[in-house]
Parts: structure tokens; C-alpha cells; sequence
């Protein structure tokens, strides 16, 4: 059994040229990540691995080109707010049905979100 792996984590990790309006969340910040690979999914559910546009039959046979048919690359899943879930889940569910196993969805902090070593800062 594949494991879909969904890590939170916030905009600054990764900058992608593809304007994506980031859903919010309140998870913390995932440190010390080495490059991933990014698929974005725009406002008007056009496809983009890294910054170029793509179709959906076309993605999984260019990501097993460039990741050498490594199941344990790194890749996260940026969806617009605007979009239907669902068109997200499609993504992944697509990515992961290949074999990728870390494959994250990319979010956004809420304004005024902590990080648990923030809030134990300031009990102190």
C-alpha cells in the first residue's frame, strides 16, 4: 500500500512563478527541505509543473523523466483557494497512484498563526 504523505506547509518554502492563490492554514512551517518539485494548479485549473503549463495525461510521464522513476522525490501539490478541491485531489491522487510517496499540498499561513516555539515564547 502506497501512502499518500500531506505535509502543511506555508508559501515562502517554495517560489513558483505560477500565481496561486494559497488556501490558509494554521500548520507550522516544515524546516530543512531540499528542493521539491512543484505542481501548481491556477485559478482556472490550468496545470503547471514548475512553471511551464502541462495536461494532465502528460504530467506523470514528465515527472518520472525528470525524477529518473524516483518514487521518493519530493513533490508538492500548490491548488488555488479558487479552485474545487476536488481538482486538487485529482493531482494527487494522479501523482500518487504512480508511486510518488511524498508528495505534499502547499499552503498558506493564516495571519496571526504561531508556531508552537512562538506561543511557548510567549507563556514565558
Amino acid at each position: 500500500l502506497v501512502l499518500l504523505v500531506i505535509f502543511m506547509v506555508t508559501a515562502p518554502l517554495l517560489t513558483v512563478g505560477v500565481q496561486v492563490d494559497l488556501p490558509k492554514t494554521k500548520a507550522n512551517v516544515l524546516q530543512g527541505q531540499d528542493e521539491p518539485l512543484a505542481i501548481s494548479v491556477d485559478a482556472k485549473g490550468i496545470i503547471f509543473l514548475q512553471n511551464t503549463e502541462i495536461e494532465l495525461e502528460a504530467l506523470v510521464p514528465r515527472l518520472m523523466a525528470i525524477t529518473k522513476n524516483n518514487p521518493d522525490a519530493r513533490i508538492f501539490v500548490r491548488g488555488d483557494a479558487a479552485i474545487p478541491y476536488g481538482k486538487v485531489m485529482e493531482v494527487m491522487g494522479l501523482v500518487n497512484a504512480a508511486g510518488y510517496r511524498k508528495v505534499a499540498l502547499v499552503t498558506q499561513q493564516q495571519h496571526g498563526a504561531t508556531t508552537k516555539k512562538a506561543r511557548k515564547a510567549a507563556a514565558k
